[in-house]
């Protein structure tokens, strides 16, 4: 199929590296809202595996699936399978370098900074800038000294292409890994000004292949005002962590965010399955997981189409 592109998705920014991914919204959101979470196949199966978030208020006790309750389209459905996934996890560092971010370059390196030095063993950190363009920074690494080098390369101009850069980097840098544990880290005060692709596209795009997306929120450029067809920034930075199971950090304390992050994706993950029962399959459904008392619970609100 014959494309045009609308955001370059380069290895770097220095001239010599080479482009490595020329990303048309409308087409990989074809090919990735195609995609309805983590599905098994085999022998007809069509149990849906979800990511979880779950951690209890006191004590240690191990989280089971009677532990928490999962509507799928205003029904309760009979959990499969419920299990702490301690695997590591790959990372993308989305970061807004754009001319009018209200942030200096020097704290969104030390943001970006934070994540390699709070990193588990086995996790791996992709670094990406993003304003017209998303460009990486840093490609796969758990290297803190290589990352602190090749942030000298941050530098703020442009307009801030978030929605095409979410798209970017959730088809090229992680659509791929669909068997290990995913996360985007937006840091960002959630402005749009100029995509092509839309939010919901690409929130959609994350929903469908599970992934969950935290912010480091910076302060709001446009101080709350109304904008024409896009959603306010702080609504767009509420709705990519809530509907994808993550959660919002401010940017005034990137250690305590960096640490609450990988702390979480590390030791109170989950993997939840289940076979849908009585839902309509073709249609996008509302996801409501709850935990009992004491127990608080996280994943994805939404399930879309098949």
């Amino acid at each position: 199929m014959s494309c045009n592109s609308n955001m370059t998705f380069r290895k770097g920014r220095n001239p010599w590296r080479a482009l490595v991914f020329l990303l048309t919204a409308t087409c990989i959101a074809g090919t990735l809202l195609a995609q309805a979470g983590r599905r098994a196949h085999s022998n007809g199966d069509a149990s849906i595996m979800l990511n979880v978030a779950a951690t209890r208020a006191n004590g240690s006790a191990p989280i089971t699936a009677r532990d928490v309750s999962l509507f799928d389209n205003g029904v309760e459905q009979a959990i499969k399978n419920f299990s702490p996934d301690l695997s590591p996890a790959r990372i993308v560092l989305l970061v807004d370098n754009s001319l009018t971010i209200r942030a200096d370059v020097e704290k969104l390196e030390a943001a970006t900074l934070e994540f390699a030095y709070e990193i588990y063993d086995g996790d791996k950190l992709l670094v990406v800038g993003y304003d017209n363009n998303a460009e990486i920074v840093s490609d796969w690494t758990d290297d803190s000294k290589k990352i602190e080098s090749e942030l000298k390369s941050f530098r703020k101009k442009g307009d801030p292409h978030l929605f095409d850069a979410v798209m970017a980097v959730t088809g090229d840098a992680l659509q791929s890994l669909s068997a290990q544990k995913r996360a985007i880290v937006v840091i960002s005060d959630g402005l749009d000004r100029g995509s092509k692709t839309r939010f919901t596209q690409a929130l959609s795009a994350l929903q469908s292949l599970d992934i969950v997306v935290y912010c480091v929120q910076a302060t709001d450029r446009t101080r709350g005002a109304i904008r024409r067809d896009v959603p306010k920034p702080r609504q767009v930075i509420d709705e990519l962590a809530e509907g994808t199971g993550g959660r919002v950090f401010p940017i005034s304390d990137p250690r305590a965010a960096a640490s609450a992050i990988c702390d979480e994706l590390r030791k109170n993950r989950y993997v939840l399955s289940y076979l849908p029962q009585s839902v309509p399959f073709t249609e996008s459904r509302r996801l409501l997981l709850i935990g009992e008392k004491g127990i608080e619970a996280r994943a994805k609100t939404v399930q879309p189409a098949n």
